[in-house]
């Protein structure tokens, strides 16, 4: 198969409505992951900034901006079907269509979620420090869930059946990463419930 931009690849599944099962398959992963960033904002008991990078519909913009700890919630994504859905949707929350690695934002965050986003990139590991080093505040944390790494071997066919290039990396690769990048108190589990696949690494930019 043809290999497509997977931003144009995500624009015809908002168009199709496709956004809508992956904001129900991704549910229970994403549940942990916001779960986490609840906890660390409790913990911290002031109000918070986060961005949701490769937003989609907004569906987890959204669930971040309920939070009550939550002042500002953004959403990116370089697919235009989708952040014009995520605004028709919502009109409370910003929404940016931007294509990454190259975009920078003109603030920082306290934290960034990212839900399957990482790995479509050619050189995610230079994302991640970008994240790191421009991204984020002192004392953020990045919150990065991915299902398609070597140990899923579910998802090794994914690059072929879905028509985009993918980075496909070990658990041990993307550890070294998240070190390089220069996170500290760097964490993974897999997250999704019993039959989940979803790897979840978090970091903290000290």
């Amino acid at each position: 198969m043809e290999r497509r931009p997977a931003t144009d690849v995500f624009h015809d599944w908002a168009l199709r409505g496709k956004d809508e099962g992956m904001e129900r398959g991704h549910a229970l992963s994403v549940a942990e992951m916001i779960d986490f960033i609840s906890v660390k904002s409790e913990q911290r008991g002031t109000n918070f900034s986060a961005v949701d990078v490769g937003c989609g519909n907004g569906w987890v913009v959204r669930i971040l901006a309920d939070n009550q700890f939550c002042q500002q919630a953004i959403g990116i994504d370089g697919a235009a079907a989708m952040i014009n859905k995520a605004k028709s949707i919502d009109s409370e929350n910003q929404y940016i269509l931007a294509e990454l690695p190259s975009y920078t934002p003109n603030e920082k965050f306290d934290y960034i979620h990212s839900m399957e986003f990482l790995y479509y990139l050619a050189e995610p590991e230079k994302m991640l420090k970008v994240f790191h080093d421009d991204w984020l505040k002192d004392g953020g944390w990045a919150v990065i869930g991915i299902d398609h790494y070597m140990e899923n071997e579910d998802s090794l066919s994914w690059p072929e059946h879905v028509g985009v290039n993918m980075a496909t990396r070990t658990i041990n690769q993307w550890e070294n990463a998240w070190n390089d990048a220069g996170f500290d108190n760097v964490e993974h589990w897999i997250a999704g419930g019993e039959d989940g696949v979803t790897l979840v690494f978090v970091g903290q930019k000290s």
